[in-house]
């Protein structure tokens, strides 16, 4: 098993719950790509509103027609773990926002 500590980087994903990779949802083929490339782990997360570059609102409400609702992929590992795979996230993700920043990692353990 691989250990992570100290600085490392944070890959965060943007996208909509109906993006898709293929016939595949995008969350899904993202999330297994970066197992398949070993990365440490990645996280995907189902907001509960949001909107993007267009401004249009997705939304939960009952009331709201938007079942597009917003995604968040999270992958801590090395700069260099995530510098190897942005160049397959620019080719997964045609719509929406990937950013990277730096972040202490202070725990990085299976459970035992």
């Amino acid at each position: 098993m691989r250990t992570l500590q100290g600085q490392q980087a944070l890959m965060r994903i943007f996208i909509g719950e109906k993006d898709k990779y293929g016939k595949q949802p995008l969350y899904q083929a993202i999330v297994e790509m970066l197992r398949a490339e070993k990365l440490a782990g990645a996280t995907v997360i189902r907001g509960l509103a949001g909107f993007g570059a267009k401004s249009h609102l997705h939304s939960a409400n009952l009331l709201s027609l938007s079942q597009d609702l917003p995604m968040i992929i999270e992958c801590v590992d090395s700069r260099e773990h995530i510098d190897r795979v942005i160049s397959k996230i620019d080719e997964m993700v045609c719509d929406g926002l990937v950013t990277i920043e730096n972040v202490e990692v202070i725990r990085y353990a299976p459970k035992k």
